[in-house]
């Protein structure tokens, strides 16, 4: 879907999704009492941050999203990924690849069989022919989030949690993914402050687990701070 440089569209992936009503269960089965602190002070958290934040962030997403559009395609780019309770929601990101990215995908993991093991494995390419060149700056600069900001305000997210997944990334999570339902994902997290690009898949899910079971305020303003540094450095992909 495509309305007024927005674009919004479901990320395939290579297994079949998990339903609505097995993520609900899984979230209800899962053995964790939040503190008061993940019940009512991260949301106070989340609302005053972005608040201090927005009047540097809008003025760099209308910026970035101007330059996107030059191409004709959208300047955002919605996925959809699994939220709190195993809810869905639309996450949001200035879009970083050409307009054909998908069909570039599909052709690019057909053609070589070390990209289609890298996918499959990670969900994600170390070189990835889709990227635009001001993509790839946004990648670095982890300028490409930006939007989350507008996902955290509404309550699909919040700044600090897990990395945002797919339904079908969950099972990755093992005995853990219901744990990892209840609580929102976040804008930043253990895993982007920790070489985000050198981490595996099972030390990301290791650090979304301890994230979880230890959250605390002094954690949050911790990996902001952390992140801050990590933007400056552009050490993304």
């Amino acid at each position: 879907m495509n309305v007024n440089g927005l674009t919004s569209k479901a990320t395939p992936r290579p297994t079949p999704a998990a339903t609505a009503s097995t993520l609900r269960s899984l979230s209800s089965d899962a053995e964790f009492r939040p503190k008061f602190y993940a019940r009512i002070g991260k949301r106070v958290f989340d609302v005053v941050g972005v608040l201090l934040l927005l009047p540097l962030v809008v003025p760099l997403i209308l910026l970035f999203w101007m330059i996107t559009r030059k191409d004709g395609g959208p300047g955002l780019f919605g996925h959809h990924r699994i939220g709190q309770n195993g809810t869905r929601f639309t996450c949001w990101k200035l879009r970083t690849m050409a307009v054909d990215a998908e069909e570039q995908l599909a052709q690019h993991l057909k053609n070589c069989p070390a990209a289609r093991a890298e996918w499959d494995a990670n969900f994600k390419l170390a070189i990835d022919p889709r990227v635009t060149p001001l993509g790839n700056f946004l990648r670095k600069s982890s300028l490409d989030e930006l939007p989350q900001f507008l996902n955290v305000l509404r309550g699909d997210m919040s700044l600090v949690g897990p990395r945002p997944v797919v339904s079908d990334e969950l099972a990755l999570y093992g005995t853990q993914a219901a744990l990892y339902l209840r609580c929102k994902p976040g804008l930043t997290g253990r895993w982007q402050i920790s070489g985000r690009n050198n981490v595996s898949y099972a030390e990301r899910v290791k650090m979304d687990v301890e994230y979880i079971q230890e959250m605390s305020l002094f954690r949050d303003l911790s990996i902001v701070l952390q992140t801050a540094f990590v933007v400056v450095k552009a050490t993304g992909k």
